[in-house]
Protein backbone atom coordinates (compact mmCIF):
# COMPACT_ATOMS: atom_id res chain seq x y z
CA UNK A 1 0.00 0.00 0.00
CA UNK A 2 1.03 3.84 -0.85
CA UNK A 3 1.39 6.44 2.17
CA UNK A 4 -1.37 7.63 3.33
CA UNK A 5 -3.56 4.43 1.56
CA UNK A 6 -5.72 2.70 4.50
CA UNK A 7 -6.73 -0.68 3.88
CA UNK A 8 -10.37 -0.33 2.73
CA UNK A 9 -9.42 2.14 0.03
CA UNK A 10 -6.34 0.31 -1.56
CA UNK A 11 -7.91 -2.25 -3.77
CA UNK A 12 -6.57 -4.77 -1.46
CA UNK A 13 -8.65 -7.11 1.35
CA UNK A 14 -7.41 -9.77 4.02
CA UNK A 15 -8.52 -13.00 3.48
CA UNK A 16 -8.92 -15.90 6.29
CA UNK A 17 -8.46 -19.45 4.62
CA UNK A 18 -11.06 -21.89 4.94
CA UNK A 19 -9.65 -24.69 2.68
CA UNK A 20 -7.22 -26.00 5.35
CA UNK A 21 -9.42 -25.82 8.48
CA UNK A 22 -12.37 -27.86 5.99
CA UNK A 23 -9.92 -30.19 4.97
CA UNK A 24 -8.83 -30.39 8.87
CA UNK A 25 -12.54 -30.82 9.75
CA UNK A 26 -13.40 -33.33 6.83
CA UNK A 27 -10.03 -35.43 8.12
CA UNK A 28 -11.16 -35.37 11.63
CA UNK A 29 -14.38 -36.96 10.77
CA UNK A 30 -12.84 -39.65 8.52
CA UNK A 31 -10.13 -40.57 11.52
CA UNK A 32 -13.25 -40.75 14.07
CA UNK A 33 -14.60 -43.61 12.12
CA UNK A 34 -11.10 -45.73 12.45
CA UNK A 35 -12.26 -47.28 15.28
CA UNK A 36 -15.61 -49.15 13.53
CA UNK A 37 -13.30 -50.66 11.32
CA UNK A 38 -9.45 -50.32 12.42
CA UNK A 39 -7.79 -52.80 14.57
CA UNK A 40 -5.90 -52.60 17.40
CA UNK A 41 -2.19 -52.13 16.20
CA UNK A 42 -3.55 -49.58 13.76
CA UNK A 43 -5.06 -47.55 16.67
CA UNK A 44 -2.55 -47.61 18.58
CA UNK A 45 -0.30 -46.70 16.33
CA UNK A 46 -2.57 -43.82 15.49
CA UNK A 47 -2.57 -42.74 18.88
CA UNK A 48 1.16 -42.19 18.64
CA UNK A 49 1.00 -40.67 15.56
CA UNK A 50 -1.66 -38.26 16.67
CA UNK A 51 0.39 -37.58 20.17
CA UNK A 52 3.70 -36.89 18.16
CA UNK A 53 1.56 -34.40 16.05
CA UNK A 54 0.62 -32.43 19.73
CA UNK A 55 4.37 -32.72 20.89
CA UNK A 56 5.97 -31.16 17.50
CA UNK A 57 3.35 -28.55 17.22
CA UNK A 58 3.94 -27.51 20.93
CA UNK A 59 8.29 -27.66 19.95
CA UNK A 60 7.52 -25.43 16.77
CA UNK A 61 5.36 -23.08 18.84
CA UNK A 62 8.12 -22.97 21.07
CA UNK A 63 11.44 -23.08 18.68
CA UNK A 64 9.59 -21.93 15.58
CA UNK A 65 7.79 -19.01 16.26
CA UNK A 66 9.28 -17.77 19.34
CA UNK A 67 12.98 -18.23 19.33
CA UNK A 68 13.29 -21.03 22.07
CA UNK A 69 14.94 -24.25 21.06
CA UNK A 70 14.44 -26.98 23.64
CA UNK A 71 16.01 -30.30 24.05
CA UNK A 72 13.81 -31.09 27.21
CA UNK A 73 10.90 -31.20 26.38
CA UNK A 74 10.60 -35.12 27.50
CA UNK A 75 10.35 -33.31 31.21
CA UNK A 76 6.99 -32.20 29.98
CA UNK A 77 6.26 -35.49 28.75
CA UNK A 78 7.13 -37.34 32.01
CA UNK A 79 5.60 -35.03 34.05
CA UNK A 80 2.01 -35.28 31.78
CA UNK A 81 2.55 -39.17 31.57
CA UNK A 82 2.87 -39.58 35.67
CA UNK A 83 0.63 -37.36 36.27
CA UNK A 84 -1.93 -39.18 34.88
CA UNK A 85 -1.11 -42.18 36.57
CA UNK A 86 -0.43 -40.57 39.81
CA UNK A 87 -4.14 -38.84 39.70
CA UNK A 88 -5.65 -41.96 38.45
CA UNK A 89 -3.90 -44.56 40.84
CA UNK A 90 -4.03 -42.43 44.22
CA UNK A 91 -7.07 -39.86 43.36
CA UNK A 92 -8.95 -42.80 41.99
CA UNK A 93 -9.58 -40.54 39.04
CA UNK A 94 -10.73 -42.50 35.72
CA UNK A 95 -7.51 -42.17 33.72
CA UNK A 96 -9.60 -40.35 30.46
CA UNK A 97 -9.89 -37.47 32.36
CA UNK A 98 -6.99 -37.50 33.87
CA UNK A 99 -5.11 -36.79 30.52
CA UNK A 100 -5.94 -32.83 30.81
CA UNK A 101 -4.70 -32.87 34.58
CA UNK A 102 -1.49 -34.59 33.50
CA UNK A 103 -1.21 -31.73 31.39
CA UNK A 104 -2.43 -29.17 33.95
CA UNK A 105 0.45 -30.47 36.08
CA UNK A 106 3.16 -30.23 33.42
CA UNK A 107 1.94 -26.72 32.92
CA UNK A 108 2.18 -25.75 36.49
CA UNK A 109 5.93 -27.38 36.28
CA UNK A 110 6.48 -25.11 33.18
CA UNK A 111 4.98 -21.64 34.98
CA UNK A 112 7.40 -22.33 38.18
CA UNK A 113 10.62 -22.96 35.76
CA UNK A 114 9.83 -20.51 32.90
CA UNK A 115 11.45 -17.61 34.99
CA UNK A 116 14.36 -18.94 36.15
CA UNK A 117 14.75 -20.62 32.52
CA UNK A 118 13.94 -17.53 30.80
CA UNK A 119 17.52 -15.90 32.64
CA UNK A 120 18.80 -18.15 29.80
CA UNK A 121 20.12 -17.30 26.14
CA UNK A 122 20.90 -19.86 23.31
CA UNK A 123 22.17 -23.65 23.89
CA UNK A 124 22.26 -22.35 27.87
CA UNK A 125 18.71 -22.35 27.21
CA UNK A 126 18.74 -25.61 25.77
CA UNK A 127 20.61 -27.53 28.14
CA UNK A 128 18.54 -25.69 30.91
CA UNK A 129 15.18 -27.20 29.80
CA UNK A 130 17.74 -30.32 29.31
CA UNK A 131 18.42 -30.07 33.20
CA UNK A 132 15.27 -29.62 34.00
CA UNK A 133 14.41 -33.12 33.05
CA UNK A 134 17.14 -34.74 34.52
CA UNK A 135 16.17 -33.03 37.98
CA UNK A 136 12.17 -34.68 37.42
CA UNK A 137 13.88 -38.13 36.38
CA UNK A 138 16.26 -38.49 39.09
CA UNK A 139 13.78 -37.22 41.61
CA UNK A 140 11.43 -39.70 40.38
CA UNK A 141 13.39 -42.75 40.35
CA UNK A 142 14.73 -42.44 43.55
CA UNK A 143 11.31 -41.85 45.14
CA UNK A 144 8.97 -45.17 46.09
CA UNK A 145 5.44 -42.98 45.84
CA UNK A 146 6.09 -42.47 42.23
CA UNK A 147 7.00 -46.11 41.62
CA UNK A 148 10.54 -45.39 41.50
CA UNK A 149 12.59 -47.06 38.78
CA UNK A 150 10.38 -49.95 38.32
CA UNK A 151 7.74 -47.53 37.30
CA UNK A 152 3.72 -47.86 37.41
CA UNK A 153 1.03 -49.80 35.42
CA UNK A 154 -2.32 -48.89 34.85
CA UNK A 155 -3.18 -52.57 34.25
CA UNK A 156 -5.14 -52.94 37.80
CA UNK A 157 -7.42 -50.06 36.75
CA UNK A 158 -8.13 -50.65 33.28
CA UNK A 159 -8.91 -53.92 33.79
CA UNK A 160 -11.91 -53.28 34.93
CA UNK A 161 -12.93 -51.35 31.56
CA UNK A 162 -13.92 -53.57 28.66
CA UNK A 163 -11.19 -53.62 26.11
CA UNK A 164 -12.50 -52.10 23.04
CA UNK A 165 -13.93 -49.06 25.13
CA UNK A 166 -10.67 -48.17 26.66
CA UNK A 167 -8.89 -48.41 22.91
CA UNK A 168 -12.02 -46.63 21.30
CA UNK A 169 -11.71 -43.87 24.00
CA UNK A 170 -7.86 -43.75 23.67
CA UNK A 171 -7.71 -43.18 20.05
CA UNK A 172 -10.46 -40.25 20.41
CA UNK A 173 -8.68 -38.71 23.29
CA UNK A 174 -5.13 -38.58 20.47
CA UNK A 175 -7.18 -37.92 17.87
CA UNK A 176 -9.00 -34.65 19.40
CA UNK A 177 -5.62 -33.91 21.21
CA UNK A 178 -3.70 -33.26 17.88
CA UNK A 179 -6.63 -31.51 16.25
CA UNK A 180 -7.42 -29.57 18.95
CA UNK A 181 -3.66 -28.33 18.78
CA UNK A 182 -3.37 -27.50 15.22
CA UNK A 183 -6.66 -25.36 15.91
CA UNK A 184 -5.63 -23.86 18.60
CA UNK A 185 -1.91 -23.07 17.35
CA UNK A 186 -3.41 -21.84 14.30
CA UNK A 187 -5.58 -19.22 16.06
CA UNK A 188 -3.18 -18.16 18.52
CA UNK A 189 -0.40 -17.11 15.36
CA UNK A 190 -4.05 -15.65 13.25
CA UNK A 191 -4.18 -13.30 16.16
CA UNK A 192 -2.49 -9.79 17.71
CA UNK A 193 -0.90 -12.36 20.07
CA UNK A 194 0.08 -14.14 17.26
CA UNK A 195 2.01 -10.92 16.01
CA UNK A 196 3.64 -10.70 19.40
CA UNK A 197 5.17 -13.85 19.75
CA UNK A 198 6.89 -13.45 16.00
CA UNK A 199 7.82 -9.82 17.08
CA UNK A 200 9.48 -11.63 20.56
CA UNK A 201 11.72 -14.11 17.64
CA UNK A 202 12.59 -11.44 15.73
CA UNK A 203 14.39 -8.81 17.72
CA UNK A 204 12.82 -8.55 21.44
CA UNK A 205 14.10 -5.16 21.83
CA UNK A 206 11.88 -3.56 18.93
CA UNK A 207 9.13 -5.54 20.32
CA UNK A 208 9.25 -4.02 23.96
CA UNK A 209 9.73 -0.42 21.82
CA UNK A 210 6.05 -1.09 20.08
CA UNK A 211 4.57 -1.94 23.89
CA UNK A 212 4.85 -5.69 23.81
CA UNK A 213 4.80 -7.69 27.05
CA UNK A 214 8.20 -9.62 26.39
CA UNK A 215 8.10 -11.43 29.16
CA UNK A 216 4.46 -12.20 29.63
CA UNK A 217 4.55 -13.38 25.80
CA UNK A 218 7.16 -15.83 26.69
CA UNK A 219 5.44 -17.07 29.56
CA UNK A 220 2.43 -17.84 28.07
CA UNK A 221 4.10 -19.39 24.89
CA UNK A 222 5.93 -21.73 27.42
CA UNK A 223 3.31 -22.68 29.74
CA UNK A 224 1.16 -23.24 26.58
CA UNK A 225 3.76 -25.60 25.13
CA UNK A 226 4.18 -27.37 28.23
CA UNK A 227 0.48 -28.11 28.74
CA UNK A 228 0.12 -29.74 25.43
CA UNK A 229 3.07 -31.49 25.75
CA UNK A 230 2.19 -33.02 28.93
CA UNK A 231 -1.56 -34.15 27.91
CA UNK A 232 0.75 -35.68 24.47
CA UNK A 233 2.87 -37.46 27.01
CA UNK A 234 -0.15 -38.52 29.16
CA UNK A 235 -2.02 -39.98 26.09
CA UNK A 236 1.28 -41.53 24.70
CA UNK A 237 1.95 -43.38 27.91
CA UNK A 238 -1.86 -43.91 28.83
CA UNK A 239 -2.07 -45.63 25.47
CA UNK A 240 1.27 -48.13 26.76
CA UNK A 241 -0.69 -48.39 30.24
CA UNK A 242 2.77 -48.63 31.76
CA UNK A 243 5.45 -45.56 32.03
CA UNK A 244 8.95 -45.54 33.44
CA UNK A 245 11.27 -42.84 34.37
CA UNK A 246 13.85 -44.32 31.87
CA UNK A 247 11.54 -44.12 29.30
CA UNK A 248 9.02 -41.18 29.84
CA UNK A 249 12.15 -38.79 30.48
CA UNK A 250 14.36 -39.94 28.09
CA UNK A 251 16.17 -37.22 25.79
CA UNK A 252 14.92 -39.46 22.69
CA UNK A 253 12.09 -37.62 22.72
CA UNK A 254 13.37 -34.03 21.99
CA UNK A 255 15.24 -35.80 19.17
CA UNK A 256 12.33 -37.47 17.70
CA UNK A 257 10.49 -34.08 18.12
CA UNK A 258 13.35 -32.44 16.76
CA UNK A 259 13.83 -34.41 13.59
CA UNK A 260 9.67 -34.31 12.86
CA UNK A 261 9.83 -30.85 12.96
CA UNK A 262 12.77 -29.74 11.06
CA UNK A 263 12.13 -32.44 8.33
CA UNK A 264 8.71 -31.22 8.09
CA UNK A 265 8.91 -27.54 8.16
CA UNK A 266 9.77 -25.81 11.31
CA UNK A 267 7.85 -22.25 11.49
CA UNK A 268 4.90 -23.65 9.46
CA UNK A 269 1.46 -25.39 10.90
CA UNK A 270 1.90 -27.80 7.99
CA UNK A 271 5.29 -28.67 8.84
CA UNK A 272 4.97 -31.12 12.23
CA UNK A 273 2.42 -33.20 10.86
CA UNK A 274 4.31 -33.92 7.34
CA UNK A 275 7.38 -34.37 9.41
CA UNK A 276 5.10 -37.17 11.85
CA UNK A 277 3.76 -39.08 8.82
CA UNK A 278 7.39 -39.13 7.29
CA UNK A 279 8.72 -40.25 11.04
CA UNK A 280 6.40 -42.71 11.66
CA UNK A 281 7.10 -44.22 8.15
CA UNK A 282 10.55 -44.27 8.46
CA UNK A 283 10.25 -46.41 12.06
CA UNK A 284 7.69 -49.30 10.93
CA UNK A 285 9.45 -49.21 7.42
CA UNK A 286 12.98 -49.97 9.12
CA UNK A 287 11.90 -51.35 12.27
CA UNK A 288 13.62 -54.76 11.60
CA UNK A 289 17.14 -52.93 10.72
CA UNK A 290 18.36 -52.42 13.88
CA UNK A 291 20.57 -49.53 14.05
CA UNK A 292 20.21 -48.68 10.27
CA UNK A 293 16.80 -47.26 11.45
CA UNK A 294 18.80 -44.33 13.45
CA UNK A 295 21.33 -44.21 10.75
CA UNK A 296 18.98 -43.74 7.92
CA UNK A 297 17.14 -41.51 10.35
CA UNK A 298 20.33 -39.23 10.37
CA UNK A 299 20.70 -39.13 6.88
CA UNK A 300 17.13 -38.25 6.05
CA UNK A 301 17.49 -35.30 8.24
CA UNK A 302 20.71 -34.36 6.88
CA UNK A 303 19.58 -34.12 3.34
CA UNK A 304 16.76 -32.34 3.98
CA UNK A 305 18.77 -29.81 5.70
CA UNK A 306 21.39 -29.58 2.99
CA UNK A 307 18.93 -29.44 0.16
CA UNK A 308 15.32 -28.50 1.72
CA UNK A 309 16.45 -26.08 4.65
CA UNK A 310 12.83 -25.16 4.97
CA UNK A 311 11.45 -28.98 5.46
CA UNK A 312 9.24 -30.78 3.25
CA UNK A 313 6.61 -28.43 3.47
CA UNK A 314 8.87 -25.84 2.83
CA UNK A 315 9.91 -27.26 -0.62
CA UNK A 316 6.23 -27.95 -1.79
CA UNK A 317 4.98 -24.60 -0.54
CA UNK A 318 7.64 -22.76 -2.93
CA UNK A 319 6.69 -24.70 -6.12
CA UNK A 320 2.64 -24.68 -5.79
CA UNK A 321 0.91 -21.66 -4.07
CA UNK A 322 -0.81 -24.14 -1.23
CA UNK A 323 -1.19 -22.31 1.96
CA UNK A 324 -3.48 -24.50 4.33
CA UNK A 325 -2.46 -22.88 7.55
CA UNK A 326 -0.71 -19.32 6.89
CA UNK A 327 0.16 -17.59 10.52
CA UNK A 328 0.34 -14.22 9.26
CA UNK A 329 -2.35 -12.29 7.22
CA UNK A 330 -3.40 -13.09 3.55
CA UNK A 331 -3.94 -10.39 1.39
CA UNK A 332 -5.92 -10.10 -1.97
CA UNK A 333 -6.16 -7.83 -4.55
CA UNK A 334 -9.72 -6.78 -4.48
CA UNK A 335 -11.58 -7.69 -7.72
CA UNK A 336 -12.88 -4.54 -9.39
Amino acid sequence: MREGETLSNSGWKIETPLIGPALLALLVIALAAVPFFGGTGTMRLMVEIFAMIAMAQAWNLLAGYTGFVSVGQQAFIGIGAYGLFMVTLKGGIDPFSSVLLGGVCAGLIGAIAAPALFHLRGPYFAIGTWVLAELFRIFITNNDYFGGASGLTLARVLREIPRDFRNDATYWIALTLAASTLVLVYVLLRSRFGLAIRTVRDNESSAESVGVNVRGVKFMVFVIASFITGCAGAVAYLNTMFVTTSAAFSIEWSAFIIFVVIIGGIGTIEGPVIGALVYFFLREWLADFGTWYIITLGSVAIAVIVWAPDGIWGLIAKRYPIRLFPAGAVMRKKSV
